[in-house]
């Protein structure tokens, strides 16, 4: 008689985390409440982020995730970053944003493309205590990122580069910028070049720091290069091929704005909630009454949702398998959600949730830009339609 077969092992789910990640998920949310959180109104208010806690996140290995530990990192997984991303966002979305630029633009962009030498140069530096910049953005090339107008012309042992950079996210407190400029305008798209611009060079400076809706504390500043001499040993990748490493920077990039976006949304959720709880109206608490009791259901199970669609995209990173349409997805709806949960937070409060004495009106200003950096939502619309239309 055949021995009767053993039942399958069921599926981890895409929230599962294992033992170290849950232990590196619990440092996060602890440092972020204890050391993040009583600073949170006032960075906001005075739109600059504490030299103290860029400090503290440089020390606890938060700006080095995926380095290798022979450069000083912590040799950390991408899904580590994503899920430090959504604790710190959980109580300021401007260090949230910070992390990520950090870890899953800039470091890993050197990390995949730069040179021997140019890793030994700067991953120590970002290890221990550079800030990095994402400089893609101008006035003119937004969603059209290719249509830079900021120029490198070769004078054999240097370029010099000439433009502006506007948008530029962690400008004010960085000290390496991975710089996108056009040494072929000719060739189109195919002559954009990534450069490693290090704040001292020559011809360059950071221009004005942006008086932003939200993420207040995070800067956004415009960066200016008259005749910025950039020597050739700071051309990350092939002349000609940068197009290709911001595109693939920005790629994960999203996945990280989704993780950003959840812990907004979870943030929302978990203020809404205890609020309803506390409010008394008709003689009982708010949180009785079935129309907030459904909308506390529809935010909680939207937030379950996007962090699912995150999770995702972010397993199949570190799997090394495509997950171009995935990042879009869970960028897209992230955000989407991220908005949704704020703007209903603020309701479930009432009149107080329009003030600066709750948290919930920083959240929904906060929630805003979600949509529109690092690839607006019609932007990733476009890039699943693609993905749908090819099969």
């Amino acid at each position: 008689m055949a021995a009767p077969e053993q039942p399958e092992a069921a599926p981890r789910p895409l929230t599962a985390l294992s033992e170290d990640e849950k232990l590196f998920q619990s440092t996060v949310r602890k440092f972020a409440r204890e050391e993040i959180r009583p600073y949170v109104r006032e960075m906001d208010e005075a739109g600059v982020f504490r030299k103290e806690i860029l400090r503290q996140l440089f020390a606890m290995g938060l700006m080095a995730i995926e380095i290798p530990e022979e450069y000083g990192g912590q040799g950390g997984t991408f899904f580590q970053a994503i899920l430090a991303v959504e604790e710190l966002s959980a109580v300021d979305p401007s260090a949230g944003v910070i992390v990520d630029v950090q870890n899953t633009i800039c470091n890993n962009a050197v990390l995949r493309w730069a040179d021997a030498a140019q890793k030994a140069r700067y991953l120590p530096r970002l290890a221990e205590n550079t800030v990095a910049s994402y400089a893609l953005s101008e006035a003119g090339a937004g969603s059209d990122a290719f249509a830079l107008a900021t120029r490198a012309e070769d004078q054999g042992g240097h370029f010099l580069l000439n433009g502006r950079k506007l948008w530029i996210t962690n400008a004010a407190e960085a000290g390496l910028f991975l710089l996108f400029a056009n040494a072929n305008p000719a060739a189109g798209y195919k002559g954009i070049t990534a450069f490693l611009v290090e704040r001292d060079f020559p011809g360059f400076q950071v221009g004005k720091k942006e008086d932003k809706l939200g993420l207040r504390a995070s800067s956004t500043c415009e960066l200016i290069l008259d005749n910025c001499r950039v020597p050739r040993e700071n051309v990350m990748g092939e002349v000609g091929r940068g197009y290709k490493i911001a595109i693939e920077s920005l790629n994960e990039g999203r996945i990280a704005i989704g993780a950003q976006m959840i812990g907004l949304a979870r943030a929302a959720l978990e203020h809404a909630t205890a609020y309803a709880k506390q409010r008394k109206q008709f003689g009982k608490a708010i949180a009785e009454f079935q129309g907030v009791q459904f909308d506390l259901a529809k935010m909680a199970t939207e937030i379950e949702a996007a962090r699912l669609l995150v999770y995702n995209a972010a397993r199949l990173r570190d799997a090394g398998m495509p997950f171009l349409a995935e990042a879009a997805m869970a960028k897209y709806y992230s955000s989407e959600v991220a908005e949704r949960a704020a703007s209903k937070a603020i309701e479930i409060h009432g009149g107080v949730g329009v003030t600066r004495d709750y948290p919930v009106e920083k959240l929904y200003r906060d929630a805003k830009i979600g949509r529109i950096y690092e690839g607006t939502s019609n932007i990733q619309l476009l890039t699943i339609a693609k993905k749908l239309l090819s099969k």
